[in-house]
């Protein structure tokens, strides 16, 4: 039977979600704690994005096919008594046969969250913390470069051979000392989200502009020298 879920984790301490040898991530834990329930046989897990080492995620979604009499309700329970304390599924059900969560998605969100205020060491495990005031006007006008559709190459950690993708939102708010960046696409180059934040980071410190970040989206070369903000404010959605 085919099931999908939504899986919650904090990645700081997890290499990713993509399975790799010799390193924890989100895949590997998931279907370590399936093997289990599955008497030793891998049970491969699909996911709707592939965060990076140190990324987070509330609405990572999963997909796997496995047999078994139990319910959905008491498969959840099964799954999450094996999995570590960083790493949690949630309203598991029944999905069509050949669901997968990165092709059924019909685009994928994430938020990056800055703490603009003194040292707070809760906060800024999963923030980034900045001292200088930030300027969030400036901020949320410079995002409007980002929209549309446009070739993201000098946003992205790697050459990708479909470099082009589709920016539905880009949206700045400040509550108090916390300021959030959700983008919404299609999809995202690797690292894509995390430079475009560290674009509108030095737009909201002073450092830079709107008009350099658009020169920057129409030219060939990294932007901002390939500057990306670090992985721990950012949560997929």
């Amino acid at each position: 039977m085919r099931y999908r879920a939504r899986c919650e984790y904090d990645g700081t301490d997890l290499a990713g979600f993509q399975l790799q040898p010799n390193a924890r991530t989100v895949q590997g834990e998931l279907e370590a704690a399936l093997a289990r329930l599955n008497g030793g046989e891998r049970v491969v897990v699909d996911g709707a994005g592939r965060t990076d080492a140190g990324v987070h995620a509330t609405g990572q979604v999963i997909a796997f096919t496995c047999g078994g009499t139990v319910t959905a309700p008491e498969l959840q329970r099964a799954i999450n008594a094996l999995l570590p304390p960083e790493i949690a599924i949630r309203d598991l059900r029944r999905a069509p046969d050949g669901f997968h969560p990165r092709y059924a998605a019909r685009y994928r969100e994430y938020r990056y969250t800055v703490w603009n205020g003194p040292r707070s060491p809760l906060r800024e495990r999963f923030a980034l913390g900045v001292r200088a005031p930030l300027d969030v006007a400036a901020m949320a006008k410079a995002a409007t470069v980002y929209l549309g559709r446009h070739d993201f190459s000098p946003f992205g950690g790697i050459t990708d051979r479909s470099p082009v993708r589709t920016v539905h939102m880009v949206r700045v708010r400040k509550e108090g000392r916390l300021v959030t960046i959700d983008v919404r696409a299609d999809a995202f180059l690797r690292g894509q989200v995390r430079r475009m934040v560290a674009g509108l980071l030095e737009v909201g410190l002073g450092r830079t502009d709107e008009a350099v970040l658009r020169a920057a989206l129409a030219g060939r070369e990294p932007a901002l020298n390939g500057a990306a903000a670090p992985a721990k404010g950012l949560c997929l959605r």
